[in-house]
């Protein structure tokens, strides 16, 4: 395992730096690997949560190369779905998450979060309550390039959310970040409004590791440690949550000190 160049503690974020996105990939994965094998020894289940995206890249192929863990003991959430999204679409989040996680990894359950057109709202109280039934062991996330949280976009995060799961309307950063990445191949084509965990659900897990590589996040890593805690930067929440943890590589850190 790579050893980290760079650590500190933000308030009450650990922040952790790794010589290249492999290596932070790597670092997160045996951490979260032993946060689930932690669970099932205690309990003989665990239940994860999971973002999507390129950023989570190098974290999801080393995880599944942790065959130490018993997958079939592990249930698998994730965050958030485009409302009204072909399931088959390449940039679907069960998708994605298929593609590269659980085609590798056979996991006892799978909960993919449903975006229809019709009954949304029906949808998100659902998944809210396999959500409370299941309590998150893990949360693995990252970060927007406008400080979001999953699909939690300023100005429409709220730090004290009373649901756990919503419809919610997409800030056109977040839409353009989207076709940046190569998941669609204009702003028209993607969807204006999506599913999401709230952030109140994501910082319900026992352990949340937050894994943000790449430069396109060094601004948005910067306002969330040095800025307000604010819904202006959603994950400026992250400095109050001591289950947290932060994970960077030499692209995304910045300085790491006040500017």
């Amino acid at each position: 395992m790579v050893s980290a160049i760079n650590e500190t503690t933000i308030e009450q974020l650990p922040v952790v730096v790794y010589p290249s996105n492999e290596a932070m990939g790597q670092a997160a994965a045996a951490e979260a690997a032993a946060v689930i094998n932690q669970a099932i020894e205690a309990r003989g289940s665990a239940n994860v949560i999971l973002a999507t995206g390129n950023s989570q890249l190098t974290f999801l192929r080393a995880l599944r190369e942790h065959s130490e863990v018993e997958w079939s003991q592990v249930r698998v959430f994730h965050m958030d779905e485009y409302v009204g999204i072909d399931p088959q679409h390449p940039a679907s989040f069960p998708f994605f998450l298929h593609r590269h996680f659980l085609d590798y990894v056979d996991v006892g359950e799978f909960f993919p979060v449903e975006a229809p057109v019709e009954a949304t709202e029906q949808a998100c109280a659902t998944y809210e309550r396999l959500l409370r039934r299941h309590p998150a062991d893990l949360c693995a996330c990252g970060i927007g390039e406008n400080g979001h949280l999953a699909f939690n976009d300023p100005p429409y995060a709220d730090f004290d959310d009373p649901v756990w799961v919503k419809v919610v309307q997409l800030d056109e950063r977040s839409r353009r970040q989207q076709v940046g990445e190569g998941h669609f191949a204009s702003l028209d084509e993607v969807p204006t409004h999506a599913v999401t965990l709230t952030i109140p659900a994501l910082m319900s897990a026992g352990r949340v590791l937050c894994i943000v590589p790449e430069t396109r996040k060094a601004d948005a890593v910067q306002a969330a440690l040095y800025g307000p805690i604010t819904e202006d930067c959603p994950a400026s929440f992250l400095r109050t949550q001591p289950q947290a943890r932060l994970y960077l590589d030499p692209d995304s850190v910045g300085p790491l000190s006040k500017n």
